[in-house]
């Protein structure tokens, strides 16, 4: 067992019939999916899983957008799941992401980029609660 991390698949890449290709992408480089489930965000799980950004301006569209439709999550493992999951997806601006990146070959802009991934273990163990633990 390696390290293990969260991944969302936005509501923009369920919607556009994505998830399938952005998981096999995980299983390819060789990580394990411990977890997989299809989840719609209430808006009060929404805010508890962005609080990190509540008080920046963008916080209520982070909101809004991914309460739009349903999400996949995914519980990843393996070696350095944090750090190669986010080089996998590149940067959240998704015109900056690396060709070859998740983001850069699919995203459309800074809102609609697809996926998420947790940059930190405290991330992941907060995130992966709102989703995991919820009823």
């Amino acid at each position: 067992m390696g390290e293990r991390t969260l991944v969302v698949i936005k509501p923009d890449g369920v919607k556009r019939k994505l998830a399938g290709k952005i998981i096999s992408r995980f299983e390819e480089k060789g990580f394990i999916i411990e977890i997989l489930k299809s989840y719609s965000f209430t808006t009060e799980k929404a805010k508890d899983f962005y609080s990190a950004h509540s008080n920046k301006p963008f916080f209520n569209e982070l909101v809004s957008f991914i309460t739009s439709g349903p999400t996949m999550a995914l519980i990843l493992d393996g070696n350095s799941a944090i750090n190669a999951v986010r080089l996998m997806i590149g940067s959240t601006k998704s015109y900056e992401a690396a060709p070859g990146t998740i983001r850069g070959d699919l995203a459309l802009n800074i809102t609609d980029n697809i996926i998420h991934a947790s940059d930190s273990y405290e991330s992941f163990i907060k995130e992966a609660g709102v989703i995991f633990n919820s009823t």
